[in-house]
Order: C-alpha cells, then structure tokens, then sequence
C-alpha cells in the first residue's frame, strides 16, 4: 500500500522545518509513502527535487503569524498586507495539485501558520488532513487570534508537535500527538574528544553558531559576547554557519528595515566585527548542505535563540557529542536539561552568552561530560527510523479510516 501525499510547505528557504521534513519523507521505508510538495520559490524546491520528491513552487504560501514571537502588534500588522498579497499564488498551487496529481490520500501542512493552506487542503482535496506545529505558539495575548488558531487545529484529522514544548502551548483540550524530528547523520558519530587536561591553550576553543542571519536568532548577542571573549583574553574562535533568509539591497530590503520587519544583520556584524577587530575571532562560512562537517569541528554549539525553543542544530550537535548553550526558560527534558545535555541561559543577551562560553573554556571536562549525555538524549528522543515509523502510523490510521467511509 503507497500512501500519496501532499506536502505544504511555507518557505523557500533551506532551513530547520524544511530540513527536519526532507529527512522525515527520506526515511519512510521504500514504497510506503509517495510524497509531493508545494512550496515557495527558493532553494527548498530544488533540493526536495533532488531526492526524487514532486515539487509545484510559487510565490509565496499565505500565513497567519500567532506565534510566540512573531504574533503581530504593533506595525507587524503591516505583514498581513503581505500575506493578503499570497493568497491568489496560495490558491492558484493548491488548485494546480489538485488537476495535477489526481489522487492524494492525505494533505500534510508542515507548520499551522499555513492556515489558508488548512483551509483550503479541506474544501480542495477532501481526505485527511494532518498539521504539524513546529513552533510555540503565543498563549497570553490576541484573543481573537488565539481562538482562530483553536478553530484551524480542529480542522485537523491529527496534529503532531515536535516536542513537549510546543505541545504545551496548545489547549490541553487537543488531542496532539508528540513526535520529535528525526535526524540523519549518515556518517558515524565521534567520539567525545575532549579531556579535563585541555586547557585549550594550544588551539582555540571552537563555538559553532548555525542559523539564519537575523536579530531573532540572536547573533548580534554572538557577535557581542565575542568582543567579551576577546576582551578576556579566551583562546575561543566563533564559526558562523548560515546567510541571510532574503537578498539584500533593492526596495523591499529598505522598506522592511525602515518598518523595523528586518535588519541588515550581515552589514551590522561586519561592522561590528571591523570597529573591534574581531576578524582573527569570528569566521563566517554562509549557508552549507553538509551541515555535518561544521559540527565535527566544534567543541560547543551556541543556540541564542529568542524565540525559547530548543531548535533543530542543539540536536544534530547532539548526536556528534557536541553540547549546547540554548537561550530558553523551562526547558522540557525531552530536549534539553540544564548542567546536563548543555547549558541553559534565561537571558537573552551577550553577558549570559559570554558567561556560559566562559564556562565551558573554564572547565573543558564539561564539555566532554555533557557532550555524552547530550548525545543519550538524542539518540533516545530523535531517533529518525522511530519517528518516522510514528509518523507513518498516524497516516496509516487516517487512511485506512477514510477507506471504511
């Protein structure tokens, strides 16, 4: 039996949601699942092509934003006029799926800010419709757009959250299903390479730091917490992994900066970087597929995250014994503990980064220590041939139901 399904999928860029999907639809087992793919224009389409996955591309894919830190006020109202303006291409690709691949069994929306797409995936296609929620959602504010939020997950025929977290910002009414991302790392794992007699006076500690090159991901609190390192005198070399998530320059860049939506982030570091002559310090390799290589040259990942969510690069570190500094408050277990997978920093900004960096420089054993636990965690919690199995459980319920209709 070959389940066909209809994968949505609301950026272009090659990120951690994308990524996690790629690696979940590769390890279904063989002739399990047949996987198509709507998506916006950009690196995605190309990639998912690339291992054999059906891509229609467009435009842009309508969202409705009530996440935790992208809920809107203020001029992020203004995003919306944007969002109104991806409708028609929302439509026009939903609808293009539909003549196109004649027989889908089950629409999957890959984050429930796609809520045209969950509409739409109900009226257009009329089979079981699963949403996934990646992010945490923003419990205390918007009441009229929370309450949208609770009409769309009752849409679904099963909601699946990535981990304990997310989970928790939902009703505790919905029935949701927590399944966590599953990696592949298709080279063998390192050994814990580091020891109480590193000093890390013969080479400089490596702090690896991968994601997108905007304010919320926290590179601006890296960049600063640098300078303290340098400031100290650490033997510390920072190595950034990522690029911008749109092009810079022309109208829209401008507009966007003017209405405090972006920032030239890249231009801001370089500068920064130049005023304090960080260039020996910080080393920038822009955006890479194997991911992999940059994590086996680092003895520590620094996640400083706004967003207070344990996020896809804490656990592939993981899973090559390489422990993390997370920007989170009351992490679930099932990600992350505090002292033990990594260290766990409440506030958002460059003295809580330098401190926890300074720590592990202070006391390289830790590394190794949390490293190992870290990696015990992983492999226990996000496991891909496991996960993917559960995933593939969820749809087979849903198929075999819509068949006895």
């Amino acid at each position: 039996m070959i389940i066909s399904v209809l994968y949505i999928h609301h950026s272009g860029v090659f990120g951690g949601a994308s990524r996690s999907l790629l690696e979940l639809v590769r390890a279904f087992p063989e002739g399990a699942v047949k996987a198509h793919l709507i998506t916006q224009r950009g690196k995605v389409p190309g990639i998912f092509r690339e291992c054999g996955v059906e891509v229609i591309e467009t435009l842009g894919i309508s969202q409705f934003d009530h996440t935790r830190f992208g809920y809107y006020r203020a001029t992020r109202y203004l995003i919306l006029l944007r969002e109104l303006a991806y409708v028609p291409f929302t439509i026009w690709s939903m609808l293009k799926a539909r003549w196109q691949w004649k027989n889908i069994d089950i629409v999957h929306v890959n984050e429930i800010t796609n809520a045209l797409s969950i509409l739409l995936a109900k009226l257009i296609f009329r089979c079981p419709l699963v949403v996934h929620v990646r992010s945490v959602q923003q419990g205390e504010k918007g009441g009229l757009r929370k309450k949208l939020v609770l009409w769309l997950l009752k849409k679904a025929d099963a909601v699946i959250a990535i981990d304990s977290t997310v989970r928790n910002s939902l009703p505790e009414s919905q029935s949701v299903h927590i399944v966590h991302n599953g990696f592949n790392l298709r080279q063998q794992p390192l050994q814990a390479k580091h020891y109480a007699t590193d000093e890390f006076s013969e080479r400089p500690m490596k702090v690896l730091f991968v994601g997108g090159l905007v304010v919320m991901k926290g590179i601006l609190d890296l960049v600063q917490a640098a300078k303290m390192c340098a400031d100290a005198h650490l033997n510390v070399k920072f190595f950034i992994v990522g690029d911008t998530p749109r092009e810079e320059g022309g109208v829209k860049s401008h507009l966007l900066n003017a209405l405090g939506f972006s920032h030239d982030v890249k231009r801001y570091c370089r500068d920064y970087i130049a005023e304090h002559q960080l260039e020996n310090l910080i080393e920038f390799s822009g955006f890479i597929l194997d991911i992999e290589s940059a994590y086996k040259n680092a003895d520590v990942l620094c996640f400083p995250s706004h967003l207070n969510a344990v996020g896809r690069p804490v656990i592939e570190a993981a899973l090559l014994r390489v422990p993390s500094i997370v920007a989170i408050r009351d992490a679930a277990e099932d990600t992350m503990i505090h002292q033990n997978t990594g260290i766990c920093i409440v506030e958002e900004n460059a003295q809580s980064l330098f401190d926890a960096v300074n720590y592990y420089y202070s006391n390289p054993v830790e590394i190794s220590r949390m490293g190992e636990l870290a990696y015990q965690l992983a492999s226990e919690n996000f496991n891909i041939s496991k996960n993917s199995e559960k995933v593939l459980g969820i749809y087979r319920d849903l198929y075999e139901s819509q068949a006895t209709k």
